[in-house]
């Protein structure tokens, strides 16, 4: 695993996203009831940025929505928990070190990420 530091935790609203844009790869980092997740910000069905949406539970569990056609994607694990989305986004593991937020870039993006505080 290679971390590298994304922002700062004060960065992210409560709830809420923000748009981190890395060499090869744009991330949404989300805050939602105290945790952090990472996950490919675009939408799997829609092509567009999943930051521009609401972070919310749906169905319970924490979810980011895509603003255009209104899929929820589970935020610790990436799989859509409504349509017309059906294929999961990549997320990636987070680690939280006092302010600083870090997630692990070399990822394949495929095991679910929760946060750890």
């Amino acid at each position: 695993m290679s971390f590298e530091r994304v922002c700062a935790l004060s960065d992210i609203k409560e709830p809420g996203s923000l748009r981190v844009e890395l060499d090869d790869i744009d991330i949404a980092v989300v805050r939602f009831e105290g945790e952090v997740y990472a996950l490919e910000d675009r939408c799997s069905h829609a092509d567009v940025p999943l930051t521009d949406g609401d972070v919310e539970e749906f169905k319970g569990a924490p979810t980011i929505e895509c603003f255009l056609h209104g899929s929820c994607f589970d935020l610790r694990t990436g799989e859509p928990t409504n349509l017309p989305a059906t294929e999961p986004v990549p997320v990636y593991p987070v680690r939280v070190e006092g302010e600083d937020v870090y997630v692990d870039t070399e990822s394949d993006g495929a095991l679910p990420a929760a946060a750890s505080n």
